[in-house]
């Protein structure tokens, strides 16, 4: 088996496990939300950027300020951003790139930024601490004009308070019953 596809699937299987901090547990909603895109190239879907795969990605025409939007369904703060960058070609397409992250759905680019990606090898996975960022929209734009967006994976990790472990044990059950068909554990306050 190819070392590539091990890490890549190593990596994913990675993504559906949580990290515990000390204020609490820090999981990926990006897959709760719904992504969009300025515009749409060939059938690289604003979705695939969510699916993950890192073979897929998103692509957006030749366009003056591309972006791409998770719309994450209600504002949580946001710890920290990651972005896998795609790894045929074209790598230095992100470079400049801006997440930002805040409430402003009709325009985008008033949300505050995050971070400026200065580049990303192709590939290769970055992340971006965000602090606390409250936001109920994550954003990655490349101002300019005849650019291209193409993202191939993006993960939003905000921390769910409780410094109990059988709470944050329990709220993570519930965390993974939403995104699959068990059903949801209740947790009891302590």
């Amino acid at each position: 088996m190819n070392m590539r596809v091990v890490f890549k699937s190593l990596l994913f299987l990675l993504g559906f496990f949580s990290v515990q901090t000390k204020g609490g547990t820090e999981v990926n909603i990006a897959t709760w939300g719904k992504a969009n895109q300025s515009t749409q190239a060939y059938n690289w879907y604003p979705s695939n950027a969510l699916d993950g795969k890192n073979s897929t990605c998103t692509h957006t025409d030749v366009q003056s300020d591309p972006w791409w939007k998770l719309d994450l369904m209600k504002t949580y703060s946001v710890n920290r951003v990651t972005i896998t960058n795609r790894h045929d070609c074209c790598s230095y397409r992100i470079n400049g790139s801006e997440i930002r992250v805040g409430n402003n759905s009709s325009d985008l680019f008033r949300n505050p930024v995050c971070a400026v990606v200065s580049s990303i090898p192709a590939g290769a996975t970055y992340s971006y601490s965000c602090g606390g960022m409250k936001g109920r929209y994550v954003t990655v734009n490349i101002p300019g004009t005849s650019k291209i967006l193409t993202l191939c994976e993006v993960e939003v990790y905000v921390i769910f308070p409780g410094n109990s472990e059988p709470q944050s044990k329990c709220l993570l059950a519930q965390i993974r019953a939403k995104q699959s068909l068990f059903p949801r554990p209740k947790c009891r306050k302590e």
